[in-house]
């Protein structure tokens, strides 16, 4: 699924252009955000891919939405 993560005022946020929904990360598996896991204010949960830490925002990228159960489906 695409997504665009970008930073704000309020800190970071996801942009799904396929839902028209955006909603702030509120949780990551690792500071840097990549190759690890983030989980969104609606309780979404995406794994994203191993990118630079220094990686610039705003950036579109392929992420993988995890199930209900928190496993990819």
């Amino acid at each position: 699924m695409k997504i665009m993560i970008r930073r704000s005022p309020e800190g970071l946020s996801i942009y799904v252009p396929k839902k028209d929904l955006e909603e702030k990360i509120v949780e990551s598996e690792y500071e840097t955000l990549w190759g690890g896991w983030i989980k969104v204010a609606n309780g979404w949960v995406f794994d994203l891919p191993e990118m630079a830490s220094d990686t610039r925002l705003p950036i579109t990228i392929n992420a993988k939405r995890r199930d209900e159960t928190g496993h990819n489906p």
